[in-house]
């Protein structure tokens, strides 16, 4: 009896009859042998990736059991996207249909013609969203994620890495969840470079977190100045790692908190001008904690002027950086609960980096396993 293997397909199509096209490769597949559809997600509507203008995608994802190996497969799926048309041009162009292979089994294949798991399915809501509807828990063969977690990471955006961007990638969290540590903990793993805040050298920091309300548009504006010294896109070298300690938009959350109504006016016409100036990050690792275990560890680390900090401030702070990053559409966001950290486990360690490798340019990580 010959071994099925359940593999899942991606469907796309942006040119001509779109739905027709789609049915018609779900269709070639029932007829190509050795091939059973078990099942076919959603079609859903996604802008088409990269720089160009180009039609709208229709998507979807199927899930075929197959006694066929994963090299017959993908020659399979390249004659039926021949029979229907499909012209190869550049990375990026239109096509009558596109057929991709997902997923096959719990094979990991790192060929010239052929990366399985799809080395970029990760970064694409529109293949996530159709895998979680088929199956949702189901786990990713390098990265080890579910479908579901990978999902939530892009917040129904999709993404594509870009050699031209700095690879920056920034530690995000309230005040006390441990950001400074695990930047230097990673930069010290990824061999690169760390842009801390300038947070012990603002001379107006004592002062606000001492409650004199008129220091507080001059702390602001020394963060802003050192952030957009740090992130100047001018000199940020394309394709160079680099991990800061913050996210530049931090700075706007700390401002509506801090500031009154004629400081935060003056201020944002500083921000918005700074904002174009600086590099995005492509991955964020956003670190998350209660206020009160921040709390305590804000007053273990005994720094004078931050012990008038209180909860309730932490809470106010905790409560924008949810509603920034559940909102967030920039670039993917992994999410760390840092009652979970253990930088002494090395299997855990190792995952960590496993994933960020996976959102950046330079490294291969869904192309072989680590």
């Amino acid at each position: 009896m010959l071994k099925s293997t359940t593999a899942y397909i991606g469907l796309g199509s942006n040119l001509g009859d779109r739905s027709e096209s789609i049915e018609q490769a779900i269709r070639m597949l029932f007829a190509a042998g050795q091939i059973g559809v078990a099942a076919v997600s959603d079609i859903i509507e996604t802008a088409a990736l990269g720089d160009c203008q180009q039609p709208n995608y229709l998507n979807c994802v199927a899930k075929i059991e197959t006694s066929l190996n994963a090299k017959k497969l993908f020659n399979k799926l390249c004659g039926i996207e021949a029979k229907l048309g499909r012209i190869r041009f550049t990375k990026w162009s239109p096509r009558t249909i596109d057929l991709d292979l997902l997923l096959f089994g719990d094979e990991v294949i790192n060929e010239p013609d052929l990366i399985v798991p799809h080395s970029q399915m990760h970064l694409r809501t529109f293949a996530l969203k159709g895998m979680c509807q088929l199956n949702g828990q189901l786990l990713h063969p390098v990265l080890k994620e579910s479908m579901n977690n990978l999902a939530v990471r892009l917040n129904g955006a999709d993404f594509a890495l870009n050699c031209k961007s700095a690879q920056l990638i920034s530690v995000a969290g309230v005040i006390g969840v441990g950001k400074t540590t695990l930047a230097e903990k990673l930069s010290s793993m990824l061999n690169c470079k760390t842009l801390f805040e300038a947070y012990d050298t603002n001379p107006f920091l004592p002062e606000v977190y001492a409650g004199k309300k008129q220091a507080a548009l001059d702390s602001q504006m020394y963060f802003l100045k050192s952030r957009i010294k740090q992130l100047d896109s001018k000199k940020m070298r394309p394709s160079k790692l680099v991990i800061s300690d913050y996210v530049f938009e931090k700075e706007l959350i700390y401002a509506e908190q801090l500031l009154n109504i004629e400081q935060l006016v003056l201020y944002k016409e500083k921000y918005n001008l700074a904002k174009g100036k600086v590099s995005p990050p492509v991955l964020i690792i956003y670190l998350r904690d209660s206020a009160q275990n921040c709390l305590e560890r804000i007053h273990r680390r005994s720094r004078p002027y931050e012990q008038q900090i209180e909860l309730e401030f932490l809470n106010a702070l905790d409560a924008d950086y949810e509603n920034l990053f559940n909102s967030w559409k920039h670039c993917p966001v992994i999410r760390i609960e840092a009652a979970k950290l253990d930088y002494s486990k090395t299997d855990w360690t190792k995952h960590l980096i496993k994933q960020i490798r996976s959102y950046i340019i330079g490294t291969s990580v869904i192309a072989k396993e680590l």
